[in-house]
């Protein structure tokens, strides 16, 4: 199956022979496919060439050398475009019921007529915005805003959206409505390409993840191997002494440790010997956030 967001060395700086300043690379040579029916998890430090990659695919501006096909198509295709729901990081809307607004951006999608209508409501009840739909939208709140945001971006039924942090002002009520909206656009057959910096967020409903810094991939894989490490092991047993391995904590007669993966069997034969049993062994868990700091600290890049 064709990915369907596909970015192949791509590269783009910003100022050059005109400007004083050297040239600031935001991505480096950026290779990167998404899959279809997939939730993909975009992350990265400030700077790391994120939103510049979305820029790119929806044609907003133009890469310095690379390609990129979004939806079969290359870059910048308007009729393309038109498939796609894009919500932005910081939300500036027009003043107009939030009705007549998520309608307006209906129709510059080519939706019209009652089609149009229906579904500018259904998309308001879907973000719990359908109560307010007569209120002018300049009087709501920063969390109301980012909910009509994506209504507008879900409103043209959209093959691929492009959410740059959506949940970014969401109280923690409206955070799980919208989590539930994701793995309800992807149980559809949608493909939700997602930048966020909440990465409990990203963790609770990404399939794939993929970590940039400084204008390159620094991290990619499937969220659950990426949070269970191939390094370290976590070992849990009983009938032993807290003090017969290093670091571990006795909790409700039991001990648990950490491990190298490559000494489990020495370590296990090792609570035996002890008169011990093993409970369990488990590929030691992560967060995101471990990974994230892993990532950007390992190239230099402060806490």
């Amino acid at each position: 199956m064709a990915a369907v967001l596909e970015f192949e060395e791509v590269s783009k700086h910003y100022g050059g022979w005109l400007s004083r300043r050297p040239p600031v690379r935001a991505l480096d040579n950026f290779s990167l496919q998404v899959e279809a029916g997939e939730i993909f998890g975009f992350l990265g430090p400030n700077g790391a060439g994120k939103t510049t990659a979305i820029h790119l695919a929806l044609g907003f501006m133009r890469a310095n050398s690379g390609r990129g096909r979004m939806l079969g198509r290359p870059f910048g295709e308007a009729r393309t475009r038109r498939r796609v729901g894009f919500l932005a990081e910081n939300v500036a809307l027009y003043h107009r019921p939030a009705l007549h607004l998520v309608q307006f951006y209906g129709a510059l999608n080519g939706m019209g007529g009652t089609r149009l209508r229906q579904r500018a409501r259904d998309v308001l009840e879907l973000v719990n915005l359908g109560s307010d739909a007569e209120r002018n939208v300049a009087a709501f709140s920063r969390g109301m805003l980012q909910r009509i945001g994506l209504a507008q971006a879900l409103v043209n039924d959209p093959e691929l959206l492009i959410l740059d942090e959506p949940t970014s002002a969401l109280d923690p009520i409206a955070r799980v409505v919208i989590r539930e909206l994701l793995l309800r656009l992807k149980r559809e057959g949608k493909t939700v390409f997602l930048s966020s910096h909440l990465l409990s967020e990203v963790e609770l409903v990404c399939d794939r993840v993929g970590v940039m810094h400084q204008g390159r991939l620094a991290r990619l894989g499937k969220t659950a191997d990426l949070l269970h490490s191939r390094e370290q092991t976590q070992v849990v047993a009983r009938g032993i002494a807290a003090g017969a391995f290093p670091g571990a904590v006795a909790s409700d007669g039991v001990v648990s440790f950490i491990i190298a993966t490559a000494s489990q069997r020495q370590v296990l034969e090792q609570i035996w010997k002890l008169g011990g049993e093993v409970v369990s062994v488990n590929p030691l868990k992560r967060s995101l956030e471990q990974i994230f700091l892993e990532v950007t600290q390992a190239r230099g890049e402060g806490a």
